[in-house]
């Protein structure tokens, strides 16, 4: 995937595991069935993060994420199985996810609101501005 490549270059700086990283994510926050990104906002805010996820969703300025913070917002299951997908470690992608996280929802929530319906379509649309 030429886009997701350039993506995982411009935010990650590049190579096949933060690609594949970039591909699970964009799977788990396409999986309606597990709630989509939607889901993944609500679990960060659960967990006393959403301050931190809803700066994202909005139009202001992105809050930072430490690595620690994504292992407990997204819990250690889906780390690990993030780390399998990737063929990373899981202190490599909670690293690589502190930097890529924020900036995959903000851009998929360019009008500071959580897109309806398929986000992957809309989501590569979106995620091309980061090309510019």
């Amino acid at each position: 995937m030429g886009l997701l490549d350039n993506i995982a270059g411009q935010v990650l700086g590049g190579g096949g595991g933060q690609t594949n990283l970039l591909n699970a994510v964009m799977g788990i926050l396409g999986n309606q069935q597990a709630g989509g990104l939607a889901g993944v906002v609500k679990q960060f805010a659960g967990k006393g993060l959403g301050d931190i996820v809803n700066s994202w969703v909005s139009t202001g300025q992105n809050l930072p994420i430490t690595p620690q913070q994504i292992q407990h917002g997204l819990g250690v299951d889906t780390i690990t199985q993030l780390a399998s997908k990737a063929g990373l470690s899981p202190d490599q992608v909670t690293s690589h996810l502190s930097e890529l996280l924020p900036t995959v929802v903000d851009k998929l929530t360019p009008n500071g609101k959580i897109p309806q319906g398929d986000i992957m379509s809309q989501g590569m649309e979106l995620l091309k501005g980061i090309l510019k």
